[in-house]
């Protein structure tokens, strides 16, 4: 798969999944971008299939005030099968209050794991 393509995923996740509040319209979109039997990773926390991931990104918007959303700081990189994210979350046209990264692994055109890390 080229590298936009998968540069593309990247995006996609966090423009459907993570910052998307609503449960129903998140789990397509998971479904969508993510294998069957894939993972998600936050420091000390793990999960693994669409509704379970669809059930971390929720609890995690919960703490996020409504207005908050995520943005890409950084074009995507990557590397083989491998794609890092720099993003940010904050207020729409703010500065971001949280940055982070996304490291993604892919297989079969769709991401297999996704691990968060937040600075």
């Amino acid at each position: 798969m080229a590298n936009t393509v998968l540069a593309s995923l990247m995006e996609e996740n966090l423009n459907k999944v993570w910052s998307e509040r609503n449960k129903a319209i998140r789990l397509s979109a998971i479904q969508a971008l993510y294998g069957t039997d894939s993972g998600l990773f936050h420091v000390g926390h793990r999960t693994h299939g669409h509704q379970a991931i669809n059930d971390s990104v929720t609890e995690v918007l919960k703490h996020m005030p409504e207005e908050f959303v995520f943005r890409l700081l950084k074009p995507v990189v990557i590397n083989n099968n491998i794609g890092r994210l720099l993003w940010g979350i904050g207020p729409k046209g703010g500065a971001p209050v949280q940055t982070g990264m996304d490291i993604a692994i892919f297989q079969n055109d769709k991401i297999q794991a996704l691990y968060v890390f937040l600075d």
